[in-house]
């Protein structure tokens, strides 16, 4: 049975926070459908920046260049590691219907040796108005039975970070479900689980764009399969399902088949009402 959490900050409006400043995008005036973007340093894991805050940064992007303002369903294959610097966003309406518009977009970095572009993430997405949804639910979900937000394990109860290697960390606040941390004592279940309550460490309360950050924010299950090191995101699509109620998150994710040097890795969000706000599969390389 899960419990409440337990209030632990005060809640940054959205739009004055750290996540909403590193998402930013600027539209070229010259140039419709084209946003500039600076890919933060404090979303990295090790160099590479996090595919979640990737994700989110795109569909910001697409908010913005489609007529509706929220993200239902988002695809995305990852096609080269994304670095902290400077970066393009390329949007393209591709349909614009009376309850659904799609979209595509592509976020690029140049090469500082050549000049090209290097394409970095590509997705395909449609969008809608999450408030215009009826609220008629019939589902055999349920939420998952995490510990109380105080008996769960924050970064200070693992084993200490490399310098540098984590700063994602810092911009979160994770409390992972003993039954699936124990990984980081060099005991992992084998069960290819993780559990965990996600808040954003300055205390913003969730919405649709953090939605997309959220399901690939925890530790991979790999961890818990006994295999420690990156596992690099090869596509992963997201559905939003519900705005979110004020509050922590509670995120679980399961893996069922490692084969070939390949993971999936499927995810449920639930919010502070026991709604499942976010649903997302992903396939990942096995860490090496």
């Amino acid at each position: 049975m899960t419990h409440a959490a337990a209030d632990t900050s005060t809640s940054a409006p959205i739009g004055d926070s750290e996540f909403d400043r590193d998402t930013a995008v600027t539209p070229r005036a010259d140039q419709p459908g084209v946003y500039d973007a600076e890919l933060s340093a404090g979303w990295t894991i090790i160099s590479a920046v996090n595919g979640g805050y990737l994700l989110a940064l795109v569909g910001r992007a697409l908010s913005a260049a489609l007529p509706h303002p929220d993200p239902f369903t988002v695809s995305a294959h990852y096609l080269s590691a994304s670095v902290p610097g400077p970066a393009v966003i390329r949007t393209e309406v591709v349909r614009s219907g009376r309850t659904l518009s799609t979209g595509q977009a592509s976020l690029l970095q140049y090469d500082p040796e050549t000049g090209a572009e290097i394409e970095r993430i590509r997705v395909l997405a449609s969008y809608g108005d999450l408030d215009a949804l009826p609220d008629d639910v019939r589902t055999t979900a349920l939420p998952p039975a995490i510990p109380a937000y105080e008996h769960c394990l924050g970064a200070e109860a693992g084993p200490a970070p490399i310098p540098g290697s984590t700063a994602i960390v810092d911009r979160l606040r994770l409390r992972l479900d003993p039954a699936t941390a124990g990984w980081a004592v060099g005991a992992p279940s084998g069960k290819g689980d993780m559990r965990a309550w996600f808040e954003l460490a300055d205390g913003r309360d969730a919405d649709p764009l953090s939605l997309l950050l959220a399901v690939d924010a925890l530790p991979p299950t790999a961890f818990d399969l006994g295999l420690v090191g990156w596992a690099p995101t090869v596509e992963l699509t997201t559905h939003i399902r519900r705005r979110p109620a004020p509050g922590p998150l509670r995120v679980s994710i399961t893996t069922r088949n490692l084969a070939g040097g390949f993971l999936e890795e499927d995810a449920e969000i639930w919010d502070s009402a026991d709604h499942l706000v976010a649903q997302s599969r992903q396939l990942a390389r096995a860490p090496r």
